[in-house]
């Protein structure tokens, strides 16, 4: 194979965190997507258009959940055969991958359209903006196709060793999305619908630069579109990975709308102290998502190569300098939490319970690296069974629980903030049982794992 890069050599430590650097910036533009959209939407357009478009955000986000959970499933597989050097698998495995963006994007698409009035009403969307919400929801289904070529296309380029050329291309699409919106919203006056044409263009351009890239590359890997066919075994093999990834993703959605009823409970303080935690936590998650991605990539190429000792060595690399960084965050979060929190209100009761929101949870957040890290390593080696039931009953049941027998005799922000640390504990232990139990295959044999012990 001519291109690629080999995450199955080299230095563990160097070569884990070049390739979680761009993921990082990754996870920083899609932050900035939606503080685009925000400051568009809210300040040309009026809190009705804001409104319109925050109350289809559910459903947003399932959506991104669901094909972000197929994109995984995609890239292990892709990097388990580029691992192998196995250049038939990877062949099917891109074709079968384009087979499946082109099929899902039409039917949801058209299931989209169809159900959004359903959706919509659903969410007990108000009438005086359900008109708005239609419109701007119907043509963001109509965006599905980009979505799904995206995070399919990156998904295997990941794989293949590559995070960096995704970031650019999504990066390329943040711009289109800035200039998108001034020219639909502020020249042509199109409103909402001009807010969801940018997040379709936006989507577009980043697609098919990913798409280009596929298509311009040399060896098994390469996008033919006279290939393009579902092979079943292929599509059996991202399914496994990325249906779990999926439904994980949909379900601790849904557990959140639990939790944010109980903080609506609270106050509109509270609640705008939470709004703002949420918005200083991503300085330490999007670090940690990174790391658990970028050991997920790793531990499928290995896991391919059959290297297993290194996928060892990987995840405890990954963990250290998850931990690390975490630790650093955290500290100077915890040393200056009115200066930080103060980015984002400029009210002293916020700021004042926004303080002990991160006086109980960043404490503990580096239990949150062991979370990402184990999961990324069971899903590399093609296992995202065991982490989807084991997040899902800790956050989502579990934490529902806590949630509840904690609020009868706590019942402030810091009552909520205390179910955080709880769960992040108990499912980094389950997790790391799990990773305990794989019966790894002995090097030289195919590679793959065995049955649970």
């Amino acid at each position: 194979m001519k291109e690629g890069v080999r995450l199955t050599e080299g230095a563990i430590g160097k070569s884990l965190f070049l390739f979680a650097l761009p993921l990082f910036g990754s996870s920083l533009i899609q932050q900035l997507y939606n503080t685009v959209d925000l400051i568009f939407v809210g300040r040309i357009l009026g809190t009705d258009a804001s409104a319109a478009v925050g109350s289809g955000g559910l459903v947003v986000t399932c959506i991104l959940g669901l094909f972000t959970g197929l994109g995984v499933g995609v890239g292990i597989a892709a990097g388990h055969a580029f691992g192998a050097d196995d250049g038939e698998e990877l062949d099917q495995v891109v074709h079968t991958a384009a087979g499946i963006s082109i099929a899902g994007g039409i039917l949801f698409t058209i299931l989209g359209w169809i159900l959004t009035p359903v959706f919509l009403r659903w969410l007990n969307t108000p009438e005086n903006i359900l008109g708005l919400s239609v419109v701007y929801l119907r043509i963001y289904f109509l965006s599905l196709l980009f979505i799904i070529a995206y995070n399919i296309s990156s998904g295997i380029l990941r794989s293949l060793g590559d995070s960096r050329m995704p970031m650019l291309y999504q990066l390329a699409g943040g711009i289109a999305n800035v200039f998108g919106n001034a020219f639909f919203m502020y020249v042509l006056k199109l409103g909402v619908a001009g807010a969801a044409l940018s997040t379709m263009l936006s989507q577009g351009v980043a697609a098919a630069l990913t798409v280009r890239h596929l298509r311009r590359m040399q060896g098994p890997y390469r996008l033919r579109f006279s290939r393009i066919r579902i092979h079943p075994h292929t599509c059996g093999k991202i399914l496994r990975v990325g249906i779990p990834s999926a439904v994980q993703s949909v379900v601790i959605t849904l557990s959140n709308l639990i939790v944010q009823s109980r903080i609506n409970g609270l106050g509109v303080d509270s609640i705008a102290a939470f709004t703002i935690y949420f918005k200083v936590e991503n300085l330490v998650y999007l670090p940690i998502l990174a790391v658990g991605q970028a050991n997920a990539a790793f531990a499928s190429q290995n896991m391919g190569a059959g290297f297993v000792e290194r996928i060892k060595k990987g995840t405890w690399t990954s963990a250290a300098m998850g931990v690390f960084m975490t630790v650093l965050i955290s500290t100077a979060v915890l040393l200056f939490p009115g200066f930080v929190l103060g980015w984002f209100s400029t009210e002293a009761a916020v700021i004042r319970l926004g303080t002990q929101i991160v006086q109980i949870t960043f404490p503990f957040y580096f239990l949150y690296v062991f979370l990402e890290v184990f999961a990324g390593t069971l899903r590399g080696a093609g296992r995202a069974a065991a982490p989807m039931l084991v997040v899902i009953l800790n956050l989502c049941v579990v934490r529902i629980l806590v949630l509840e027998a904690v609020m009868r005799v706590w019942r402030n922000v810091q009552g909520v903030a205390l179910i955080y640390p709880v769960t992040w504990a108990v499912t980094a232990l389950c997790l790391f049982a799990c990773y305990k139990e794989i019966r790894w295959e002995e090097p030289g044999k195919a590679a793959g794992i065995s049955n649970w012990n």
